[in-house]
């Protein structure tokens, strides 16, 4: 198990990371639409469909219960298409150190994770 403040800041992280997917998306949409419907459609749907593939599966509290690589598919989806997002929107610098981040992250928190169903006490 990492030390505490080490785990809440990588929880801290992994939010703000989750936040960010969601502007990138939004942000690419607005830019990859032609005219105001499309930009509108693309700009609020792509990071809705996000939000709701990360609550069904990936959240904490998601209404189904993936095992973790099922779970891990899920984060690198979205985490993978908001890097895309920030590629095709020409910012490759910033899409590759988001991916570098986002798959530093999950794997400590998948880490951690792991550390702490091992040493859980068992009845």
């Amino acid at each position: 198990m990492i030390p505490r403040p080490l785990h809440l800041a990588n929880e801290a992280l992994a939010f703000l990371l989750e936040l960010m997917a969601l502007a990138v998306l939004a942000w690419w949409g607005v830019r990859a639409g032609d005219g105001v419907l499309l930009k509108a459609v693309l700009g609020i749907g792509a990071p809705a469909a996000a939000a709701v593939i990360w609550g069904m599966f990936a959240a904490p509290k998601a209404r189904v219960r993936l095992p973790l690589p099922g779970v891990l598919l899920v984060k690198a989806l979205v985490f993978g298409v908001a890097a895309l997002a920030l590629y095709g929107l020409d910012h490759s610098g910033l899409a590759l150190g988001f991916a570098v981040i986002a798959i530093a992250n999950t794997a400590i928190a998948t880490l951690d994770r792991n550390a702490l169903i091992r040493n859980r006490p068992r009845p």
